[in-house]
């Protein structure tokens, strides 16, 4: 696979001196372009050896480039911040805006490859981390992301010549440490590993592209001509037509039985029963925070529901059994215009929690497959391949000892009509109701349609769904307290039984 960037290319200095110039004109010209049009995120990933000139390729692009439209992104070793919370998160939070252009010198690839020459982990665990990165970067790609990766090549005998030639030198010596010389005898394990990674991870979407690293000229040169090209093309082409759509169609039900008309919506609690269960739940939930063990992990509450279901009353149960320093709640509204120069997913990344905390979402990323899906705001390929963005999503926090629990308070077509005439009628509940409310309400069925699809492919094992019959509000808020509570203590004695391996975590190194 490394073959063809063992030929030996090189290319002259004066001929080098004489493209440099126009090419260095070229790359500002189409960066103003990127700028201007603010349509998509440039992403560059600089892979591969050590001594074959990543540093020095960042460092280049950063010279020739105008600084105040590219981010640069040394991924070194992982602050405590950055431990305590899944692997992606630190690449998540860096990425460029629509119309910026993001460097990454070491990437999502960076540790898994680390921790498998090392022997950390097997060739399978491996695979799962190539797996996930390939999702991520389908991801990435269909949300309009340009991603250029490049991989910097050399052979063993001219990395043992490069880091001799360095270290002679007393100007270059610093360059060169102990960690290096490791490297070059860990060599031949390190191409086995970056062939597998390159075998699996080079897609159609987002391809590898090996570069040899032996001749500064001809590194320079390329990698400054392919993201010049990369950039001109996708600037000059009008929008593709969306991706295709790779999921089965989703199937009404011919029936017209789903999982909402299953529920029994006449359960109730009377309000003796309900003060002494709201005691004992909030208490059960408060000394739960407080376990010894609870702060190698942490929670995301997810509530959503139909509107005027009682999320805010059901969130304000949990928040009143917690101290006030361990939780966050993270109301959800309409994308800000940072937020929409991003992936989508992008604005709920980075809430998430460190160990020992709760973020409770007040409406959450599944917008995407109901408001977004029923009012139109995006393509229908969009929210159809947003399921199994989701399901990664979760399966990664889950990974990460981060429990997901998903509540869907559910109310009758009445019962909401109830709620709306209470709230406008009563002065304090008004600013509750509007317009958009009475909208949503006319398009009632589809909104359940939406909610049956979404729970149907979002409900796993991993992150399973709770429904909550919310007819009734006090029945509604104990179901909630008491399904917290028996999830965090399961999560507790499984940390307490094996605890919990990160596979893809970033290893602490002396």
């Amino acid at each position: 696979m490394f073959e063809s960037a063992e030929l030996g290319h090189r290319i002259k200095k004066s001929v080098y001196e004489e493209e440099v110039p126009p090419l260095r004109a070229a790359l500002l010209n189409a960066q103003l372009g990127l700028a201007k049009s603010a349509s998509f995120p440039v992403i560059i990933l600089i892979g591969g050896l050590d001594g074959a000139g990543r540093g020095a390729t960042v460092n280049l692009l950063n010279a020739w480039m105008d600084p105040r439209h590219i981010q640069t992104h040394g991924m070194g070793e992982p602050s405590d911040e950055e431990l305590d919370r899944p692997m992606m998160w630190r690449f998540w939070r860096a990425l460029p805006p629509k119309g910026k252009i993001g460097v990454f010198l070491g990437s999502w690839y960076t540790w898994p490859i680390l921790n498998r020459v090392s022997g950390i982990t097997k060739a399978a665990d491996l695979d799962q981390s190539l797996e996930r990165a390939r999702r991520l970067e389908k991801m990435l790609v269909d949300e309009g992301a340009l991603l250029i990766k490049f991989w910097l090549h050399l052979s063993k005998d001219k990395q043992k010549k490069r880091l001799k030639t360095l270290e002679k030198d007393p100007l270059t010596r610093w360059r060169v440490t102990e960690r290096d010389w490791q490297r070059l005898k860990d060599y031949d394990k390190f191409h086995e590993v970056h062939e597998s990674v390159i075998r699996h991870t080079s897609t159609a979407e987002a391809p590898w592209l090996i570069v040899e690293g032996e001749d500064d000229n001809y590194r320079n040169l390329t990698v400054g001509k392919v993201i010049l090209k990369a950039i001109e093309d996708r600037l000059s082409r009008e929008q593709t037509s969306p991706a295709a759509i790779l999921a089965p169609p989703l199937l009404p039900p011919i029936d017209n039985l789903h999982i909402l008309k299953t529920m029994d919506m006449g359960q109730k609690l009377d309000k003796d029963e309900y003060r002494v269960r709201l005691e004992k739940y909030q208490g059960r939930l408060n000394a739960l925070t407080r376990h010894p063990k609870f702060r190698y992990m942490s929670v995301i509450t997810v509530f959503e529901g139909n509107d005027a279901a009682g999320k805010g009353s059901s969130i304000r149960r949990v928040t009143g059994a917690l101290d006030a320093r361990c939780y966050q709640v993270i109301p959800i509204a309409a994308p800000t215009e940072e937020e929409r120069a991003q992936p989508y997913l992008w604005r709920f990344w980075r809430h998430l929690p460190r160990k020992g905390r709760v973020a409770i979402f007040d409406r959450s990323w599944y917008g995407r497959v109901l408001v977004e899906r029923i009012e139109g705001y995006c393509g229908e390929a969009d929210w159809m391949r947003a399921y199994g963005e989701i399901n990664d999503f979760e399966a990664q926090m889950v990974r990460h000892s981060l429990l997901v629990v998903k509540f869907w308070l559910a109310i009758t077509k009445d019962e909401q009509l109830r709620r709306f005439e209470d709230r406008q009628q009563t002065p304090f509940k008004s600013f509750k109701i509007t317009e958009e409310d009475w909208r949503n309400r006319e398009k009632w069925q589809l909104y359940e349609q939406a909610v049956c699809d979404m729970v149907d492919r979002t409900s796993t094992l991993l992150a399973p769904w709770t429904l909550v019959e919310a007819n009734d509000k006090n029945f509604a808020r104990i179901k909630v307290l008491k399904t917290l509570c028996g999830m965090i203590e399961a999560k507790l004695k499984d940390l307490e039984k094996q605890g919990v391996d990160y596979l893809d975590k970033p290893k602490k190194r002396n």
